[in-house]
């Protein structure tokens, strides 16, 4: 068997060699007493990076998540979101058992809803039977295809959602890749938005951790949350200190990522003609459609796997990321093996 060229997600990366020297040299307190001085290091700067007045540092995205809609969504309420989001796909039953609110989905253009589906998903119910708390975006939107939004899309919609006077989420946990796009910062997404989160542990390549930010109210009753749920740690400046590593040096190379993906976008629509929308591909997220070929995603995965490439099957479609941990010569390596699997 040949060594893995592992495509399954961006977050299988491995920790550099100075995330690894500066976890063993970490200086550490117990963050449950707020006291370890890494973890504070590295919450100020995604607060400064943002630009939201506070944060917090939590083992994932999804529990970032879990915690804002438990904090800004009441039970038996309804939170909107587009149509194929990971808050109401992978996270539904979370949400469910967690808080006890339900969706409104809607479906949008590659995961990218307008200001205007918006505004009509919050229009009151004559009778006042369902109540939309709180609206939730992701960007770059995993399931659209890494879609990007631009900050304008974004501010469309907080505008729908400021005249609802409804609150508005973002699940960046690949904003920097959406920034490396469109050249805006990450400040200036946040700037449209209520709260949002970010993951260190994707496209930035650190080994665990999201981060939650807000203004200091939202904040403070995050940690409340994040003790509630069973996430509070000890001292977790050890994994603190390859997060803030992450944060300097990550969103520096996206744009490899990128240009790996539309290589790998491109040779794989010569093997496979029509299986993927080059246009699409904008970010570090290939989704191909192998419907037309005579095997099932599942047979496809296989295929590969013996040739030494993991991929994920996502929506019906082979989905395959690139990261700091796949060069050039593994994109060649990975072409090279789609066509002998095609063949």
């Amino acid at each position: 068997m040949p060594p893995f060229t592992d495509l399954r997600s961006d977050t299988v990366t491995r920790p550099t060699e100075a995330m690894r020297r500066a976890m063993a040299d970490a200086e550490v307190g117990d963050d449950w007493f707020g006291d370890d001085p890494t973890v504070n290091r590295l919450q100020d700067r995604a607060a400064e990076v943002t630009g939201h007045e506070a944060a917090l540092y939590l083992p994932t995205g999804t529990l970032c998540t879990q915690i804002a809609l438990h904090a800004m969504a009441r039970s038996g309420h309804v939170v909107v979101c587009e149509a194929s989001a990971h808050v109401c796909g992978m996270e539904l039953s979370a949400a469910a058992v967690l808080s006890g609110i339900t969706f409104r989905p809607v479906a949008g253009r590659s995961g990218v809803l307008s200001g205007a589906q918006v505004a009509a998903a919050l229009e009151p119910h004559p009778y006042d039977v369902t109540v939309v708390d709180l609206v939730t975006i992701e960007n770059t939107h995993q399931v659209g295809g890494g879609t990007p939004q631009s900050v304008a899309e974004v501010a469309d919609v907080a505008r729908a959602c400021a005249e609802a006077g409804v609150p508005l989420y973002l699940d960046g946990a690949r904003i920097f890749n959406a920034c490396a796009v469109t050249g805006a910062t990450v400040a200036d997404y946040a700037g449209q938005v209520t709260a949002m989160m970010f993951c260190l542990s994707k496209g930035l390549g650190a080994p665990i951790g999201s981060m939650l930010t807000g203004d200091a109210e939202f904040i403070r009753e995050a940690r409340r949350l994040k003790v509630v749920f069973g996430a509070a740690w000890r001292q977790a400046g050890i994994m603190a200190a390859a997060g803030l590593i992450a944060l300097e040096e990550g969103p520096k190379r996206l744009h490899e990522d990128h240009e790996n993906a539309s290589v790998l976008a491109s040779g794989i629509a010569e093997v496979l003609p029509g299986s993927i929308d080059l246009d699409s591909v904008a970010t570090n997220i290939i989704f191909v459609n192998v419907g037309g070929t005579g095997r099932t995603p599942a047979e496809w995965a296989a295929r590969l796997a013996a040739e030494g490439i993991l991929v994920t099957m996502v929506a019906g479609k082979i989905r395959m990321l690139t990261h700091r941990d796949i060069s050039k010569a593994d994109i060649e390596t990975t072409l090279a093996a789609w066509r002998r699997a095609a063949a």
